[in-house]
């Protein structure tokens, strides 16, 4: 509970975003539900959050959320209290546009953030989910100057060798000994 207040805190002056969600600008923009991802339903997540048991978990890349609620349900199911970070830019990449077309702009804003947090809330995960909108260089170097340490970190976000390679490297500075990346 004092990661997720320190979250909220130093992100979002101490006030849920999930709070009068969503926006009236962006309500009729968003789907009701637009849950995808790659692997997020891997039998590796069950594994680990089995074994470590974590109370905070940082998710380094989240894109639409999918793995992000998938271990949400899986710490529900063992009756963990967990808080999941989700550390994302949401601004997509270059060519996003391209496939995919469903997520709407409003005034060159790609609304990611917005259909990532309404799918946590059609999943009813805006209790353990938060998103923490920010490069993932910036988040990590934050998390460590706030204090914030992960029990299981997921290196999700740059698929380079060099982006993964400098999220690792920053990521394992905040990991709670014991835990796993």
């Amino acid at each position: 509970e004092a990661v997720r207040q320190t979250v909220l805190d130093r992100v979002y002056d101490g006030v849920s975003p999930f709070q009068d969600f969503p926006p009236p600008h962006v309500s009729g923009l968003i789907r009701e539900r637009t849950i995808r991802g790659w692997g997020s339903y891997g039998t590796v997540f069950g594994t680990l959050i089995q074994k470590v048991r974590p109370r905070v978990i940082i998710e380094v890349g989240t894109f639409l959320g999918a793995s992000a609620i998938h271990m949400a349900a899986l710490t529900r199911e063992l009756g963990l209290e967990t808080v999941i970070l989700c550390v994302a830019d949401f601004r997509g990449w270059p060519g996003f546009r391209d496939k995919f077309e469903f997520v709407k702009y409003v005034n060159g804003d790609v609304l990611l953030l917005y259909q990532f947090m309404q799918n946590a809330a059609y999943s009813n995960s805006t209790g353990s989910v938060l998103p923490v909108p920010f490069s993932s260089g910036s988040a990590l170097q934050k998390l460590c100057e706030w204090g914030v340490y992960g029990d299981l970190i997921e290196i999700d976000a740059g698929h380079d060798f060099n982006s993964a390679w400098a999220d690792i490297n920053r990521a394992y500075r905040i990991l709670r000994p014991g835990g796993v990346i």
